[in-house]
């Protein structure tokens, strides 16, 4: 159900036309939270929850969210005839359906049925209510003490069921029975670059993924601010150290901002100079960037031990007969996934608001199945760059808290500038623009009414 209807004084509040300068209170209205909820991450979006190669086995299960509510993916078991057309992945709400509880504690695990503790209510896998301490009452000798009431029919007593849709070995779900097909959710603009990482170019078929590991952290910010990051071509080379100095991310690189035809969902690409970064630095993007350290080397260069990979060149969706090959892609899929591959590292960040001023961000890291020992080191060891502590992802977290604090500090009173490259919602050909964010603000705010 909808949160209500913003009022006319709520609605007046956002007091400039466009998205290019979005309020403070976005940020930080509780209420405006809730709403959000309400009808993003509980209405007709599809959302992030997991990849199938973390519960590879029948009865492998693991814990997540769409949006605050938590949700257990698992494999259920699957007739033999049903195995082609039914990948047995179901995503059930974690709630009792008797008084509430949150049953699973466990973040992974193998299980044949799930048992709320507190009254032994047993569910089968896919969420059906398989049976309950004495539904029929206590005999005793020819009287039944208690029992439920009559006409109480287990088929009416299930947990939550979401709807799932499995793309490339991605699971997505939704509470909507109203969500558009999940490839339609995704539009035609922004499926081939999903394709690109998670499908054989000729074959079409999904690619095997294999699970490398996880970085888990709580950042204190909005969490719309790290949608806002990803879809941020212009602070990579200013903010991160690590991409200017040593040539993984610059503003005179080759690139490309795509978005699909709502403004939710982009792509952001680059492609990497070949020559060195020092070689290739020019005064136009490192001149009075104090994050550039032209004399900064590497104790262990392995760090930057790029090997390309066949799938990175593909036919140029925007200019048939030509191909492109980036070198970094940063896909963001509204509301809660980022799909990342920089360089030889993949991974998918989930974003999981945590109120309106906290969000916990999960990065699960992955590789393919046929990669080499050496791809999986290196893929491993690039990972390195990423996460909590990576020596370029720490610096978002951080500059996310510092852009909280401003904002909480202002209350109502002002609103962020976004207007690089003007105040269309176009896409582009280079990284000098705030486009990709001024897009989701148009969209965000079809969604919420504003």
């Amino acid at each position: 159900m909808n949160a209500p209807a913003l009022t006319p004084a709520e609605l007046s509040r956002w007091y400039k036309p466009g998205s290019s300068r979005i309020p403070f209170w976005v940020y930080t209205d509780e209420q405006l939270h809730k709403r959000e909820l309400d009808n993003i991450f509980y209405g007709k979006h599809w959302s992030y929850v997991g990849l199938e190669a973390e519960i590879p086995n029948t009865g492998d299960y693991k814990l997540s969210y769409v949006g605050e509510r938590q949700v257990i993916m698992v494999r259920d078991r699957v007739a033999p005839k049903d195995r082609d057309t039914d990948t047995g992945v179901r995503v059930v709400e974690n709630r009792c359906a008797h008084r509430g509880v949150r049953f699973c504690q466990e973040q992974h695990g193998n299980a044949r049925s799930f048992v709320c503790p507190y009254h032994q209510w047993t569910y089968k896998l896919n969420g059906d209510l398989a049976g309950l301490p004495f539904k029929d009452g206590v005999k005793d000798g020819d009287v039944t003490h208690g029992g439920m009431a009559e006409g109480f029919d287990l088929k009416d007593h299930g947990l939550t069921k979401l709807r799932v849709a499995v793309l490339h070995g991605l699971v997505f779900a939704t509470f909507s029975t109203a969500s558009e097909p999940l490839e339609e959710y995704l539009g035609p603009n922004v499926m081939p670059w999903i394709n690109r990482i998670f499908a054989d170019a000729e074959t079409k078929t999904s690619r095997k993924l294999t699970l490398l590991g996880y970085n888990r952290q709580r950042i204190p910010g909005n969490w719309k601010l790290m949608m806002e990051n990803i879809k941020d071509p212009y602070h990579p080379g200013l903010l991160h150290t690590w991409f200017v100095t040593f040539g993984l991310w610059r503003a005179d690189q080759k690139s490309r901002m795509v978005m699909d035809e709502q403004g939710r969902h982009a792509v952001m690409m680059s492609r990497r100079n070949e020559a060195s970064a020092a070689a290739a630095a020019s005064a136009s993007v490192t001149e009075g960037v104090t994050s550039f350290k032209a004399n900064m080397t590497l104790h262990d260069d392995r760090l930057l031990d790029v090997v390309p990979e066949a799938w990175w060149k593909v036919d140029d969706p925007a200019n048939p007969g030509t191909s492109i090959m980036p070198t970094v892609t940063m896909i963001t899929l509204f509301p809660s996934i980022i799909i990342q591959q920089q360089v030889n590292s993949l991974s998918t960040r989930h974003i999981v608001p945590r109120g309106q001023g906290e969000f916990d961000f999960v990065w699960t890291h992955f590789g393919f199945a046929d990669d080499t020992p050496e791809m999986t080191r290196r893929r491993l060891r690039q990972a390195n760059l990423f996460g909590p502590a990576g020596f370029v992802s720490a610096d978002d977290g951080e500059v996310i808290e510092f852009s909280q604090a401003g904002f909480e500090q202002a209350g109502d009173a002002g609103s962020t500038l976004c207007e690089l490259g003007g105040t269309g919602t176009e896409g582009t050909e280079h990284m000098v623009t705030e486009t990709l964010i001024r897009s989701m603000y148009a969209y965000w705010r079809k969604v919420m009414s504003l």
